[in-house]
């Protein structure tokens, strides 16, 4: 992207922000309509085939909003009823204050209690100097609005006239989703069809999900709080129930902002200290069952939004639009990560905001290495063993040495750091108990005594890399007849030739890893198959799709007999050649393998 588009893009995105932010009065009602549309779809469907289409809509949305207006008008008369009740408190709250001093007791209370008792004076002071104020009295006159409808009144008449708003969009909505849905894609562009409905389908389903299953686990929550405050004898169990049901749409925070409230009225309500440490172990105890079980079954991963993500988003929705923002700022996060999913340009916000993981475990682990994290590394290396220890080596080792020779060759990386980072996975292999044989190969013991072993030699084409790589092989056929033993690197060509006939191998396993081409070990086949016309040579080119070759005709052309993309892959080739061995020893005792032909692979 150039500069310039950047600018755009950027440009874009604030008068973006700027529109939400100036036009919210309007914007708002909208999408809290289309948030409740997502919410009431399901239960729409099934009686619309049954009641038809008006009738479903409307019974819907009438009980919907009829049970929010009977909770709001029951929590406005239990508020108000608690604020008159407040006074009566006095009492329990001095002792509970006089309980703490006498627990606190020490210099730094008695600090506090003289800067308390000061704070006092001063304010006796002010308040007692011989004159008596005369209030002032201020009566206005009722102010009338651009509409006549005086000012008091105008105050209930826009939460009501935004409810309805809401009301009559959701119920418009409902009856015309299939046509809105269209609309959309016509919009978009039939060119766009399958994005757009992707997106549309995966963003109706996330939200949907996501605030069905929210708003029924929050009921539970709601009514386990009120019929426990209610046993404990807490006033007005049915506000605090309805705080604690709405407040858990806020995440993280919610729960325990909705249990201040209540904590704080048993400490006044009640004597002594013994109810309000039972309404705070209710709290504690409903939100660690509700977060390790309720919510790990029926509610996880549904937002599909990161944790540290949707507290950033939290934060911009409620600076954005306020309360309502804050209720809001999960399903319109998990709408934007679609949007970045599917809309290019935006591929960004579902990079930072989604749970998905940005880098695979090949690439973690060589970043990890890069930044000398080897702690980090080797729990990628101990996670990816508990899942499949077989492919550990294939997964994430040989790829980060891949990673680290196609630095090395773009000039990122130099000789001395790419060492480094063979060294480091050395001992990490070496530490790693886990691994499957994480020591050194060198003519490892067959399984059983009678069984045949294979003798294979190890070749590093070029340096340490091939030889960790050989090392792993090594490793995968510890528990096999197959005995490997590796040359040091560097390997000549007349030592390598001499090691063959002197300890009589029967198979050469070359290693070269890309990124780098195989015209070394291509050379290196067409030489040893010049001066031992009977090996059997197996290349190693191990790599993930990204870094292997587009063929190997070239390598078998050369001589040799196989050519392994996958440690596994070779792995098995010489297994596959031990039994062959194994089936000419059992005929011929004095056989050996022959080699194939190219054309035979």
């Amino acid at each position: 992207m150039s500069d310039a588009n950047r600018w755009l893009t950027f440009a874009g995105a604030v008068l973006v922000v700027a529109v939400l932010y100036w036009g919210r009065v309007v914007i708002v009602p909208v999408a809290v309509a289309v948030l409740l549309t997502f919410v009431l779809s399901p239960a729409v469907a099934p009686l619309q085939r049954k009641l038809g289409g008006v009738v479903a809509v409307l019974l819907v949305v009438l009980v919907t909003f009829g049970a929010l207006g009977v909770a709001g008008w029951a929590v406005t008369t239990q508020l108000g009823s608690l604020v008159q009740q407040l006074p009566t408190y006095k009492q329990n709250v001095r002792q509970k204050i006089r309980d703490l001093r006498w627990l606190g007791q020490g210099p730094a209370m008695d600090v506090v209690q003289a800067t308390v008792d000061d704070i006092e004076a001063e304010i006796a002071k002010g308040t007692d100097t011989g004159t008596t104020a005369r209030p002032v009295v201020v009566e206005a006159a009722p102010v009338a609005s651009l509409w006549g409808v005086p000012t008091a009144i105008g105050r209930w008449l826009e939460p009501l006239a935004t409810a309805g708003l809401v009301m009559v969009l959701v119920i418009f909505m409902l009856l015309e989703r299939q046509d809105l849905r269209n609309r959309l894609i016509t919009l978009f562009g039939r060119r766009h069809l399958t994005i757009t409905t992707r997106a549309l389908d995966e963003a109706g389903r996330r939200v949907s999900r996501y605030l069905l299953v929210q708003a029924l686990i929050n009921l539970f929550v709601g009514i386990c709080v009120g019929v426990g405050l209610y046993l404990i004898g807490v006033p007005y169990a049915i506000l605090w129930a309805a705080l604690a049901a709405s407040l858990r749409f806020i995440p993280y925070v919610g729960p325990w902002i909705a249990a201040i409230a209540p904590i704080v009225v048993s400490l006044a309500a009640f004597e002594g200290w013994t109810r309000p440490f039972l309404v705070l172990a209710l709290y504690v105890g409903l939100e660690l069952f509700t977060n390790v079980v309720v919510e790990s079954v029926f509610y996880a991963g549904a937002a599909g939004v990161s944790q540290v993500g949707l507290l950033v988003a939290v934060a911009f929705w409620t600076w954005l639009w306020g309360p309502l923002g804050l209720l809001m700022a999960t399903p319109l996060t998990v709408c934007l990560v679609v949007v970045g999913k599917y809309v290019p340009g935006l591929e960004f916000v579902a990079t930072m905001m989604a749970d998905s993981v940005v880098l695979e475990s090949d690439v973690s682990y060589y970043q990890r290495l890069l930044a000398g994290d080897d702690a980090e590394a080797a729990e990628l290396i101990e996670k990816h063993v508990r899942e499949d220890a077989d492919t550990v080596y294939d997964a994430i080792i040989i790829p980060a040495l891949n990673y680290a020779e196609r630095d090395r060759l773009e000039g990122r990386l130099s000789s001395d750091e790419q060492r480094g980072i063979v060294e480091d996975t050395r001992d990490l292999l070496q530490d790693a108990a886990e691994l499957p044989g994480t020591r050194p190969a060198s003519h490892g013991a067959p399984l059983d005594g009678a069984t045949p072993t294979i003798d294979v030699l190890g070749w590093p084409a070029r340096g340490a890399s091939d030889a960790l790589a050989l090392q792993m092989l090594g490793a995968l056929l510890e528990r096999t007849p197959c005995a490997l033993e590796i040359l040091p690197p560097p390997v000549l060509f007349a030592e390598g030739v001499r090691a063959l006939k002197e300890r009589g191998h029967q198979v050469v396993c070359i290693a070269h890893l890309p990124p780098s081409g195989p015209s070394t070990s291509r050379h290196l086949v067409k030489r040893l198959r010049a001066a031992l016309p009977d090996i059997t040579i197996l290349v190693g080119r191990w790599a993930p799709p990204p870094f292997a070759d587009e063929s190997s005709a070239l390598l078998l052309e050369a001589g040799a007999h196989h050519v392994g993309t996958t440690l596994i892959e070779t792995r098995e080739e010489l297994e596959k050649l031990q039994r062959e061995h194994s089936t000419l020893a059992a005929a011929a005792p004095d056989a050996m393998i022959q080699p194939r032909s190219a054309e035979s692979d």
